[in-house]
């Protein structure tokens, strides 16, 4: 591609320079035959060959010989010439400024070699004729001079034409030359912009420099940025692809168990063995199979949108103290929990956060909510709220020291949990809403001494 647009340039440098110069041709054959048709005044007005032509009329016959009238002298003078009169033999019958040592006779050789090559003194002639006189026209020093050269026309026309081919060779070489350096320059960047369009179109969305971008500077920033965007959309693509497979994988592969459960409990339903209180009791457990399916869907759908960071915020300004509280006492009132002791504490009344009050709502719930469910009745549970977080702190089983890791993973439930509860998404969620909003969460327990859950917000 790249040889071809230079080679396309190329061939229309040297188009161009091959019309310019038979345009040239045809204009100079023009005016020298235009200048031929209609003589050479426009060549020579002022010239000695004219002006010696018309100077006849300033000549006069007195008593038998040739004489110059005054307007004649005063044209001499005024043209920086002398004028000698000659009869047929080259004897000189009248004299007009003529310097002292000018011939009186001319012989026909000397005649001609004056005219042809000036005499000694650099003295150019002119020859008219008056009548049956001829005249000489001497200027000495004069500013133009006579060039005398003979030339065979066939041989003028053949030197003519080599000189006009070598000319044009030697044209076109130098048009190459130059069309070529050009057309280097300004394909190589055309060649580059294509070979970048491609590369989009194989989806290599790398970020290119050229050193040397000169008027195409503009351009190639403008494909760098298509190609930063089209980086990003595809990063995008491929981040929702990813989160699409894993969606689809993770949901197939944890409904398989409720679904098992309601297919076997619809088909006991069919028996007409079975009484109206196991109907009763298959009944009720597809519907909560049912209900748990409908949760692991809602908490499967939250975890995945808060970890691709799908999940937009509706901060708000809130007072931590209340908002915690609240959702204390909403816990106390909850008559599930009615044996727990449940205490909350504050030392910071004026912390102000900005949080998502519904999600960060949840998170804290399924902290409490794993400190109660996961230990004895008789347990305490204690809120507090700092300067610089919350703490939720019981006095429980703890945990094992093998299970700290594996805490926050998807349907974690430790060694030391009788109580089964929920989706197991629980403390994956709580993670991913602290975590969305650019918090962090500390986790320390000791086995039979209880679990301590830090969760530290930016403010």
């Amino acid at each position: 591609m790249k040889w071809k647009l230079t080679g396309r340039y190329l061939f229309s440098v040297l188009s161009i320079v091959f019309i310019v110069i038979f345009v040239n041709l045809f204009v100079l054959i023009g005016v020298l035959y235009y200048q031929h048709a209609n003589g050479n005044e426009n060549f020579s007005a002022e010239s000695g060959e004219s002006y010696a032509r018309q100077f006849s009329r300033y000549l006069l016959i007195e008593n038998g010989q040739p004489v110059v009238s005054d307007e004649g002298m005063k044209s001499l003078q005024s043209f920086g010439g002398w004028l000698q009169v000659l009869d047929r033999n080259g004897n000189v019958m009248a004299n007009a400024l003529a310097p002292d040592e000018a011939p009186m006779h001319y012989s026909p050789v000397e005649l001609v070699h004056i005219y042809k090559y000036m005499d000694d003194q650099f003295t150019t002639y002119y020859i008219g004729q008056f009548g049956d006189y001829s005249y000489l026209i001497g200027v000495k020093n004069s500013e133009e001079q006579r060039i005398v050269f003979m030339f065979n026309p066939s041989s003028f026309l053949a030197y003519a034409l080599k000189a006009f081919f070598a000319m044009t060779i030697a044209d076109l070489i130098i048009a190459a030359l130059v069309g070529l350096l050009f057309s280097i320059i300004i394909t190589r960047p055309v060649s580059y912009m294509i070979d970048r369009i491609s590369q989009l179109k194989e989806r290599n969305f790398s970020i290119q420099k050229m050193k040397r971008q000169g008027i195409f500077k503009p351009v190639f920033s403008n494909l760098n940025d298509v190609s930063e965007t089209l980086m990003a959309h595809e990063e995008e693509r491929t981040k929702l692809e990813k989160m699409r497979e894993e969606w689809i994988s993770n949901v197939s592969h944890d409904l398989k168990t409720p679904l098992a459960s309601i297919q076997g409990f619809a088909e006991l339903l069919r028996e007409h063995s079975t009484t109206e209180s196991e109907q009763l009791d298959y009944a009720e457990i597809i519907e909560r199979k049912s209900v748990y399916m409908k949760e692991l869907l809602d908490d499967f759908n939250l975890t995945m949108r808060l970890r691709n960071q799908e999940m937009p915020l509706h901060r708000e300004e809130t007072r931590i103290e209340n908002f915690i509280r609240e959702i204390v006492i909403d816990v106390l009132n909850d008559p599930k929990y009615s044996d727990y002791a449940i205490s909350f504490e504050s030392s910071a009344s004026e912390a102000i956060w900005y949080i998502d009050r519904h999600l960060m709502k949840r998170a804290i719930l399924n902290f409490i909510n794993n400190a109660i469910i996961h230990n004895n009745s008789h347990i305490g549970v204690i809120v507090s709220v700092m300067a610089n977080g919350i703490i939720i702190e019981d006095n429980g089983k703890g945990i094992a020291l093998q299970d700290m890791d594996q805490i926050f993973d998807r349907y974690y439930r430790g060694a030391n949990t009788e109580n089964i509860y929920g989706t197991g998404l629980g403390m994956a969620i709580s993670r991913d809403i602290v975590e969305a909003h650019g918090g962090k969460i500390t986790l320390t327990s000791e086995e039979g001494h209880g679990t301590k859950v830090e969760i530290q917000l930016e403010k």
